[in-house]
């Protein structure tokens, strides 16, 4: 992990609360698909989010949710537009991508949680992986899935990849509820899987709960919640 400045490049909407950023580092490093950075605003106050662009990329690609006034990521958003350069540290987060693994996989996101899977399967599109993939997507209504179009074609050009979206609300011709009941509903025995899970920590908590309920392995449950939480 090192400190790097980086050119605040581009911002961009993709709804009204959630949004694009583009940097670019000052010094490339290197990082793997599932990483994460922080945004330094002081040495007491450091922000995570995913790397959301593949490994390789020169510039580094976030997806932020800003969705309340004064909230934690408004603070960066306003961080953001108002510095034209910000210091990251980078990469960190043990819950990469697992590419030499032979189990199939899960992938579960709730809402800009799917930036942390956004870079991975652009990593397994790269890599031409045959693995059998299941991409479980969460969000509150089809407004909040903000490149629900990006991953309709990561499935389409992904032959072994299965696109699962669910809302919230009701959706006509789509899946509605949460995003765990809807893995547990499909999948009775996970024992066998390499299961990924981004999202707000209380959404972490529960997947670990249904999920080892419903067989999946500790070992074999991929996010960095994981290790904060009790």
């Amino acid at each position: 992990m090192s400190r790097t400045l980086c050119q605040v490049e581009s911002i961009t909407p993709l709804t009204e609360t959630v949004f694009k950023v583009v940097l670019t580092p000052e010094h490339s490093f290197d990082f793997v698909a599932g990483q994460y950075l922080t945004i330094v605003l002081s040495e007491e106050d450091k922000r995570p989010f995913s790397i959301a662009s593949k490994p390789g990329e020169r510039q580094l690609e976030l997806h932020i949710g800003a969705f309340v006034a004064e909230s934690y990521a408004m603070q960066v958003m306003e961080h953001l537009r108002t510095h034209s350069a910000i210091e990251i540290e980078a990469p960190l987060g043990n819950a990469s991508l697992r590419p030499d693994n032979k189990r199939s996989r899960i992938m579960v996101a709730g809402g800009t949680g799917f930036s942390y899977i956004h870079s991975m399967l652009q990593q397994l599109l790269a890599e031409s992986d045959k693995r059998t993939t299941f991409l479980y997507w969460g969000c509150r209504d089809l407004n909040g899935m903000y490149l629900k179009s990006v991953a309709d074609k990561f499935s389409q050009l992904h032959p072994h990849l299965s696109f699962i979206p669910v809302f919230d609300e009701m959706v006509e011709g789509y899946r509605q509820g949460s995003v765990i009941e809807a893995v547990c509903d499909d999948f009775s025995d996970l024992s066998g899987y390499d299961i990924y899970v981004a999202g707000r920590f209380e959404m972490a908590a529960v997947a670990r709960d249904k999920f080892t309920a419903n067989g999946a392995l500790t070992e074999h449950l991929i996010g960095d919640a994981f290790a904060f939480l009790k």
